[in-house]
């Protein structure tokens, strides 16, 4: 279940997508599949191999991303990797505690 997002961030996430851009959006999450995970990074893109080839660079196969048809398919991040990823690129201070 996602929570804590304003559609205003939303909808900047898409327009980043749709401007081809690496977009990155972090939000409150909760899973019973991933116990102890409070948030969820969602790393898309609308050029599949751009977003293939940004992922690579951090050891995420593309077999990972979730291809959508509406065209904002992206890698979801959480954990570990997300805290690692983010700090690498510079966007920590999107993760709660």
């Amino acid at each position: 279940m996602a929570f804590g997002i304003k559609r205003r961030e939303l909808l900047d996430w898409k327009r980043k997508i749709d401007e081809g851009e690496i977009a990155f959006l972090t939000h409150y999450w909760l899973d019973d599949r991933f116990p102890g995970y409070k948030t969820v990074t969602k790393v898309g893109s609308h050029d599949f191999d751009k977003l293939a080839e940004w992922g690579r660079k951090y050891g995420l196969k593309k077999e990972w991303i979730h291809h959508r048809k509406d065209g904002y398919s992206h890698f979801d991040l959480i954990g570990a990797r997300q805290k690692e990823i983010l700090k690498q690129e510079g966007l920590l201070e999107h993760i709660w505690e």
